[in-house]
């Protein structure tokens, strides 16, 4: 893997944080009459968000992503969790460096998140914890990364917010991608299921996609990871510092991006399975991006105000 090329494409760095197990039954992500959702989301599933935010708040300091991985690890296992912590990044990173959201050379812009929490409300393999998710998240971006309430947008099946729709989940990313500007600071957070579908594009080694599940999955598709890449990761601009939390099964390779890890490594090393030839024109490649996972846009700007 070229690196220059990799960095002409994606300025970018993400964390990705993964528990989740590749496996799963897949479905055909277009023939949604035959998907249904799992009785239950296994191990993988809901452990990711409260795991990182324990770990966060039992170590305050300073520590490294490395520390972040083994101390995750380290939580799974006394729940009894067979998971193992991952990370994937779009730059080689030194997995000794300090855990960060906020960069703290970053300039005093922006802050912006979008936080989706989904149960599947009625469906069979409803979630609970989800909506909690979202709310404890919120609650630390608020309270220890200096974010504002009104520059989050929350996608949530509570009849409260925005639907997290595929329609809606995807037009988010777009918006984001639009607004966000160099200095700016995002963050996007998924807690919900994740699945597996046939990779029909030749991009994946193991012969899958990663998908995420919106709630009207049945009617619209799941979203494959290559969407999310060309969506969310491919036009965000230059210098924006993108922190993605994804908390759902098959996770691990949800963004497709060049480098992994995972808490046995002791540094991070090239993904073999990433497709050079989804960088595309680096033209339109741009943002620092981190991944942290375990797992009607004018509806959304007629309700969110200024945000964004």
């Amino acid at each position: 893997m070229d690196p220059d090329k990799v960095a002409a494409g994606i300025p970018a760095t993400f964390v990705m944080i993964s528990g989740s197990e590749d496996k799963q039954t897949s479905a055909d992500v277009f023939n949604v009459g035959t998907f249904d959702l799992p009785q239950t989301a296994g191990k993988a599933g809901g452990a990711c968000t409260s795991t990182l935010l324990k770990v966060i708040n039992e170590y305050p300091g300073p520590m490294s992503w490395l520390d972040l991985l083994h101390r995750m690890r380290d939580v799974l296992r006394s729940k009894g969790f067979d998971q193992i912590p991952q990370l994937s990044a779009s730059r080689l990173l030194d997995a000794n460096s300090q855990f960060q959201i906020v960069p703290p050379d970053s300039a005093p812009n922006k802050k912006r998140a979008i936080l989706i929490g989904i149960n599947y409300v009625g469906q069979q393999g409803e979630l609970s914890g989800c909506h909690n998710d979202v709310k404890n998240i919120k609650r630390y971006l608020i309270e220890k990364q200096g974010f504002q309430e009104q520059d989050m947008l929350i996608l949530m099946d509570d009849g409260q917010h925005n639907e997290p729709t595929r329609k809606n989940i995807m037009d988010a990313f777009t918006r984001i991608t639009q607004y966000s500007e160099a200095g700016d600071v995002v963050f996007v957070h998924y807690s919900g299921h994740g699945g597996r579908v046939e990779d029909t594009s030749g991009d994946e080694e193991d012969g899958f996609d990663e998908t995420l599940i919106p709630v009207d999955f049945k009617r619209a598709g799941q979203i494959v990871d290559d969407e999310v890449f060309a969506t969310l990761v491919k036009p965000m601009k230059k210098d924006v510092h993108v922190t993605v939390l994804m908390d759902c099964c098959h996770s691990g390779t949800a963004l497709d991006l060049p480098y992994e890890m995972n808490a046995t490594d002791t540094k991070m090393h090239a993904n073999n399975g990433f497709d050079m030839g989804m960088l595309g024109d680096p033209a339109m490649m741009a943002g620092l991006f981190l991944c942290l996972a375990c797992c009607d846009i004018d509806g959304i700007l007629g309700m969110v105000g200024d945000f964004f």
